[in-house]
């Protein structure tokens, strides 16, 4: 006889304990800790010495044949880009973001694009006529796509293994579940058990599925970590409800980079792809206005140029805001530190926002020297050239570092007619000035930087 044990789960991080308790050890997050039921086995269950091997479940790495990795275009270049090259075989892809966001209707758009192969899409959230009314409204012509509308895995397995579909669609996982475990759907038993019978099952019939997620309220996507450690891929579809933007963003990838990123505009007709960000994100922005800087981001293998955006007012408390909206908060005190020590002029009595226009996140450093610019401007009120661009790494004594890709972040500002373009003077070693029409300047530290904007 197997003994049954309960055990108390963190919905959160996954951490288990014997005992209940308000607060959960591990993530500090309060009453996340739900009771669940597990099986020890049976004590006499047999050893290791009676396990048979097979001769041929292990071998040397030389004898093993190579095999070519087989993808499936979507024929969405943007989901393409960031997937490495289209949806490889036997791949399970995990898809969290905000409810709203877009993630069941890309999944729509996604199966009228690869209508030649055969999709069963498995809801536990909507209706088959809902989702036949959202393609009718769409006017999107699905041909070989299957709908079930289900949320026992058992039922799931057998339709996928009488059907043997090409892609499987499962929205959401949180609301799927194991018979077998007794423990509520959406449990972290429930969503680690689930995921591993969708593997398997993709695994054995040599079939993708994507599975959607919903995020927990600090963003990331519900259920433990062991989730996104199984998985083959994981993207976050972002954006904000004001803005008609949408960034589907790799987080991790088996097959490809991590640091490519997708762009959807959401409109009537569903998610429309934004093949040139550059001159939809520059397409509203303000000429003559103090606190508006042109900048450029490399996502991926992409050079997007953004406008970053700085406000300057004074405060009327006694500790003032500092507020960004797109640029990391904490990179944002210290440049604003920089500012003050090496330039002498002082913000502490004022509030300083910081908005990267087009709702897009930045992540990486070479933003900085636009950042800093875009706040000395708005304090000083006096307006940047609308026709340059700025590019580099701040440091802590007020140095402009050299960053990575400087080449296709002035191609892609050629491109657009940008005149001016200033850079970290170590890269302009690495740059073949002539083949430009821009003017390229290097500066060494940010004093010089404002000597040649100001």
């Amino acid at each position: 006889m197997s003994k049954v044990k309960t055990k108390y789960v963190c919905q959160n991080c996954g951490y288990s304990s014997v005992r209940w308790s308000g607060k959960c050890p591990d993530c500090d997050n309060w009453n996340t800790l739900v009771e669940e039921i597990q099986s020890t086995g049976d004590r006499n269950k047999p050893g290791l010495k009676n396990v048979k091997i097979n001769n041929g479940s292990y071998r040397l790495i030389t004898e093993i044949d190579s095999v070519n990795e087989t993808r499936t275009l979507t024929h969405i270049s943007e989901l393409d880009r960031v997937l490495g090259g289209g949806i490889v075989d036997s791949s399970v892809i995990l898809i969290g973001g905000d409810p709203g966001i877009g993630k069941s209707t890309l999944m729509l758009q996604l199966a009228e694009k690869i209508s030649n192969k055969k999709i069963l899409y498995v809801s536990g959230e909507e209706s088959a006529a809902q989702i036949k009314l959202r393609s009718d409204r769409l006017n999107y012509n699905l041909g070989n796509f299957y709908i079930l509308s289900e949320t026992n895995l058992d039922i799931i397995q057998a339709v996928i293994e009488k059907e043997i579909p090409d892609i499987v669609i499962v929205d959401s996982i949180q609301t799927v579940f194991r018979p077998e475990i007794e423990s509520a759907p959406g449990t972290v038993s429930q969503l680690r058990e689930s995921t591993a019978l969708l593997m398997y099952l993709a695994k054995k019939n040599n079939f993708s599925v994507f599975i959607v997620g919903h995020i927990t309220k600090e963003g990331m996507i519900a259920g433990p970590k062991v989730l996104e450690h199984m998985v083959d891929v994981v993207l976050q579809f972002e954006g904000e409800r004001t803005h008609s933007f949408r960034i589907l963003r790799g987080i991790k990838n088996r097959f490809g980079s991590t640091n490519e990123i997708g762009i959807f505009e959401m409109t009537d007709a569903g998610l429309k792809e934004v093949l040139n960000p550059s001159e939809v994100f520059l397409s509203q922005r303000n000429y003559g206005a103090s606190g508006c800087v042109i900048s450029s981001s490399v996502e991926g293998t992409r050079p997007i140029l953004i406008e970053v955006q700085a406000l300057v007012t004074s405060s009327n408390y006694g500790i003032p805001q500092r507020t960004s909206m797109g640029f990391d908060y904490k990179k944002l005190n210290i440049i604003v530190a920089v500012l003050e020590k090496k330039l002498g002029i002082f913000l502490n009595k004022s509030d300083i926002f910081i908005n990267i226009a087009g709702g897009i996140k930045i992540e990486e450093p070479a933003t900085d020297l636009a950042v800093a610019m875009s706040i000395y401007s708005s304090f000083r009120d006096i307006p940047v050239d609308s026709e340059t661009v700025l590019l580099g790494e701040i440091g802590l004594s007020g140095e402009v570092r050299t960053i990575s890709y400087a080449d296709r972040r002035i191609t892609e500002a050629a491109k657009l007619g940008f005149k001016k373009i200033i850079i970290p003077k170590g890269n302009l070693k690495n740059i073949n000035l002539k083949k430009f029409k821009a003017e390229i300047i290097g500066t060494e530290k940010i004093s010089d930087a404002v000597d040649k904007l100001f």
